[in-house]
């Protein structure tokens, strides 16, 4: 060292990085990995600085280090889906975790099908290099993004209804929605009311979680003996609009459905409009059932029995992944749904 710590100290003058790097005798480079937590940093130099910093009270200033380490203030949030509520859950369970961290969230939406996807990206986590970000739904599926993260070093956080043992090979931490438990509770209750004609609106089949919901709505129909009629099953992708078109469809036919079930709250508000405007009643002449638990869900009337999964929550697992780094674990984060009943179930009419 050039300079002691103790003469340095005497001289009663606030540290810089500068001072720091001096009195360590290695390069500014070299502090601010330190400070940013980069592995590249022998063991042994990082204690050494650490103490240092610690001795002389450098404080890095945060504006300084947002300007030439944006890396370590920013968390990313990916997606493309249709589903706004969903987006706004995640967000704001993200924003939970990061408050007062002196972590930033920045949003990336994107356009999973687009030839530009890839190169966007790219642009993006080259640009803002966050220090992790957190991906959801479909697009937490793409190997071809998957790899491209690994490629450019950033920690991520799938958000997911399908694990890696799925033959999707694991990069980065997996948080796995168990949506078909919740499902199954659900078909069991709607077939145990006594429903037999049973429509269904089904999720974008893109996304793994249309598939995992529908085999747990079916395998909760099959225990009691009922199944969803496949000339009331119709397609969806997610949206109100995708499950007002497909519940005017399936209401305006002869042998309409007694019970529709929906892959989501979205979907299944839309079929409310549908009921409404056919004169039905809930649950008198129609039972609706949906997943998400949105707020929505509690605001329709009646309020609407769906399957409850704790997005929000989900998002601050994930936020934490990335922000706490504990130590990588070869099993992913699994997170329950549940039904949760209300007033738009019931049983059918005599004789339907």
């Amino acid at each position: 060292m050039t300079e002691t710590i103790e003469a340095f100290l005497g001289r009663g003058r606030k540290a810089t990085i500068n001072d720091v790097a001096r009195l360590a005798g290695v390069s500014k480079k070299t502090v601010s990995r330190v400070i940013n937590n980069s592995p590249s940093v022998h063991a042994r130099t990082r204690d050494e600085i650490a103490e240092i910093i610690a001795r002389v009270g450098f404080r890095p200033d945060p504006q300084a280090r947002g300007l030439a380490f944006r890396r370590a203030l920013l968390i990313g949030l990916i997606y493309d889906n249709p589903n706004a509520q969903y987006i706004v859950n995640m967000q704001m369970g993200a924003l939970d975790r990061l408050r007062g961290s002196g972590i930033e969230l920045v949003v990336h939406p994107c356009t999973w099908h687009s030839e530009t996807f890839l190169s966007e990206l790219r642009d993006f986590l080259e640009s803002q290099r966050p220090s992790g970000v957190i991906v959801l739904p479909p697009i937490a599926e793409d190997r071809r993004l998957l790899e491209l993260l690994e490629e450019l070093n950033v920690p991520c956080v799938r958000v997911t209804a399908r694990t890696s043992g799925d033959g999707n090979a694991a990069i980065g931490r997996e948080i796995v929605s168990c949506d078909d438990i919740g499902c199954a509770e659900a078909g069991a209750h709607v077939a145990g009311l006594g429903h037999r004609r049973i429509g269904y609106i089904g999720g974008n089949p893109d996304y793994p979680s249309a598939h995992v919901r529908r085999h747990g709505f079916e395998a909760g129909l099959a225990a009691h003996g009922a199944a969803i009629v496949p000339d009331l099953d119709e397609p969806g992708n997610y949206s109100f609009e995708s499950g007002y078109a497909a519940a005017r469809r399936l209401l305006r036919r002869p042998d309409r459905p007694t019970a529709i079930i929906c892959a989501n709250d979205e979907m299944a508000a839309g079929a409310y409009k549908a009921a409404f405007e056919a004169d039905l009643r809930i649950p008198g002449d129609l039972t609706l059932i949906g997943f998400d638990d949105a707020p929505i869900a509690d605001r329709l009337s009646p309020p609407l029995t769906t399957v409850r999964l704790p997005t929000r929550d989900m998002a601050r697992m994930a936020a934490d992944l990335l922000v706490s780094r504990p130590a990588p674990a070869d099993l992913p984060i699994t997170v329950a749904s549940t039904l949760i009943v209300r007033g738009s179930s019931g049983a059918p009419k005599a004789g339907l």
